[in-house]
């Protein structure tokens, strides 16, 4: 089977360099018409020009693919919208959206300010809402829709001095969540992207070594999946140096624990059942866990729930 994308066309912010360049580059590759929109700033979000973005345009034509340039800030609203406005008037239609600029003001959360702070969470987290509710409707008339967001172990997991860039990117998760629930009628299907790649965001944060390793080439095969036509929906697809996993949000099955013990000093008491890994679910939705919650409280009651 080879996935193409003729026809389709996409998005891909944050496309001058690095990681979105490499995924805009192989779309059009295989076939895409592609948007390639980058403000063309500084890694900490400062400056502004357009070089980047029609330097891959013109590879892109290079290579005999079709692509134009946009320049719009993610974070400003109006500027995505003129950006989807000039993509619609070109090509038609916009079956894929990969929301992948980011900035970073890495400090600890002592020392790091809380302007720095907003700036971050409106460029990935906002950013990401932009750019997504301009295409939204759009795709929801088609009927299709294939939308990435990008997230980060960072976020996932945690990383000092980002406290700012792992709220970010643990909100996209969220956001995510979300989308998928409301888009699965209209076959829009929204996974998210977990990416380890040596770029010029994470140059001189990572070993010479490490760093050749892991090339935006070696990640930009998990973005081309997900937004294929038989994508999964409601992914964490972690990529780097040519390794690919999923990561899940688990909870433990819990335990019910009687009126009396509904204390704090209750908790502590049952702690290793509240926390067992035996039967650990990925919910599909939040209201799994009142449905849970409830069901137990209803049989350790001894009630039946209508």
């Amino acid at each position: 089977m080879t996935i193409r994308y003729d026809g389709k066309v996409a998005i891909v912010t944050g496309a001058g360099q690095g990681l979105g360049r490499s995924h805009a580059i192989e779309l059009a590759k295989r076939g895409a018409k592609v948007v390639i929109n980058d403000l063309g700033g500084a890694k900490d979000g400062t400056g502004g020009s357009s070089d980047a973005a029609r330097a891959v345009v013109a590879e892109i034509e290079a290579l005999g693919g079709e692509a134009i340039a946009n320049g719009a800030n993610v974070a400003n609203y109006d500027e995505v919208a003129a950006m989807v406005k000039q993509a619609i008037e070109k090509w038609g239609r916009i079956d894929i959206l990969v929301n992948n600029a980011g900035i970073l003001r890495d400090k600890s959360f002592t020392k790091g300010s809380l302007d720095d702070f907003k700036l971050v969470l409106d460029v990935h987290l906002m950013g990401t809402v932009n750019c997504t509710k301009a295409c939204w409707d759009i795709m929801r008339e088609q009927g299709y829709g294939r939308i990435v967001v990008t997230t980060s172990s960072s976020g996932l997991y945690g990383n000092f001095g980002q406290s700012n860039y792992g709220s970010a990117k643990m909100g996209v998760i969220g956001f995510m969540n979300t989308l998928v629930q409301e888009g699965a009628k209209y076959d829009i299907r929204v996974n998210a992207l977990a990416p380890t790649a040596g770029t010029r965001m994470t140059e001189g944060l990572i070993p010479e070594g490490a760093f050749e390793l892991l090339s935006p080439e070696t990640v930009t095969p998990a973005v081309l999946y997900l937004v294929s036509e038989d994508a999964p929906n409601r992914t964490i697809l972690c990529a780097g140096a040519g390794a690919y996993a999923v990561a899940k949000i688990v909870e433990t099955d819990g335990t019910w624990l009687k009126p009396e013990e509904q204390t704090p000093e209750g908790i502590a008491a049952h702690w290793a059942a509240i926390t067992a890994v035996e039967n650990e679910k990925v919910p599909q939705a939040g209201f799994e866990q009142t449905i849970k919650f409830t069901g137990k409280a209803a049989d350790g009651l001894g009630i039946k729930l209508s």
